[in-house]
């Protein structure tokens, strides 16, 4: 078991880089595409074939993109242009899961497995920097129904969905990219309002959940959500009886990157129960990254009962997109 199959990496460019593909070759998860991998559609259909073939004969690994719509919609070169989460949640959950399907479609053409969406926090603060419109709404029922049925027109396409941001980014004052947002709302709050949604997530089938960079001091008042034992284990998993898979958001933004070096994310995540740890840096970044994943392993800095769940979990879900679109449709609601 490689430490490498618990990372998906970003690179910069539109070409596979070599040490990259070495990586997939000995198990990395899988990898996230962003605008500036993406030039043309025959070039990330190309892309994404290398990509595949890379990891051969390992089950496909996860090829990742952010496309919500609105302002987070990485296929804009190719002329994709999808309604902000808001709009989509005015005109109700039949509009939510054609979005879905429609967006699904042409992920799945291009080669792609996972959608970085939907987004299932709720936009309960006007002066939210980040969330606003990616939210489908400012309460907790809408955002439910339409967050569900996006993800349920990812899956009828064959992609992946993941909720996020766990357990809500919606009322942050602050963008995580830049600082570290603390949400003050008290435990009654937080689960009448922020986790409605994630709970009916869990119930639905959703296989895969993004933690936020965020701190609840209710629920944990020194960790962010990303690396907190308190949220990810013994609130997700067991409270909420989530059985798939928890990914990191990109662990380069400035609520993570500023506070705590790539060996205590690391140490931290595995610990709170972190499955896949999204890193996007440079290639040179990205090698440190798991060389330094492979060292706390290898010196068992790290619970290896931990790890391995993890990379099971992992490789489980992969070897349900060697099935094809039908392995999705098992795995997530439709």
């Amino acid at each position: 078991m490689s430490p490498a199959s618990l990372l998906v990496l970003g690179f910069d460019g539109p070409e596979l880089p070599s040490d990259v593909a070495r990586l997939l070759s000995q198990g990395l998860a899988g990898v996230c595409l962003f605008a500036d991998n993406i030039v043309g559609a025959e070039q990330v259909r190309s892309l994404c074939a290398e990509i595949r073939t890379a990891a051969a004969p390992l089950p496909p690994p996860l090829i990742a993109v952010d496309q919500e719509g609105g302002k987070v919609q990485r296929l804009r070169k190719l002329g994709s242009n999808y309604p902000p989460a808001r709009e989509v949640g005015a005109r109700g959950p039949l509009v939510a899961r054609e979005i879905g399907l429609a967006i699904g479609k042409e992920l799945a053409s291009l080669g792609f497995n996972l959608d970085f969406a939907p987004v299932l926090d709720v936009d309960s603060n006007p002066a939210n920097p980040i969330i606003a419109d990616r939210a489908f709404g400012s309460d907790p029922d809408t955002v439910t129904a339409c967050g569900l049925a996006f993800a349920e027109g990812l899956a009828e396409a064959g992609i992946l969905p993941c909720g996020k941001h766990f357990p809500g980014h919606g009322d942050a004052s602050l963008d995580s990219h830049k600082a570290l947002p603390v949400i003050e709302a008290d435990r009654a709050t937080l689960w009448r309002r922020e986790l409605l949604p994630f709970q009916a997530a869990v119930s639905a089938g959703v296989p895969m959940f993004m933690s936020a960079h965020c701190v609840y001091p209710a629920l944990d008042p020194y960790l962010p959500a990303t690396l907190s034992r308190a949220l990810l284990t013994s609130l997700l998993r067991q409270g909420l009886g989530f059985q798939g898979i928890v990914v990191s958001d990109e662990l380069h933004m400035q609520a993570i990157r500023d506070r705590f070096s790539p060996e205590e994310t690391l140490l931290l995540g595995v610990e709170a129960g972190l499955d896949l740890f999204l890193y996007c840096g440079d290639v040179e970044d990205n090698l440190a990254f798991c060389e330094t994943f492979e060292r706390l392993v290898r010196d068992r800095q790290v619970p290896l009962d931990a790890v391995e769940q993890s990379a099971a979990r992992v490789m489980g879900l992969r070897r349900k997109l060697q099935e094809g679109p039908q392995g999705v449709k098992g795995l997530a609601p439709v």
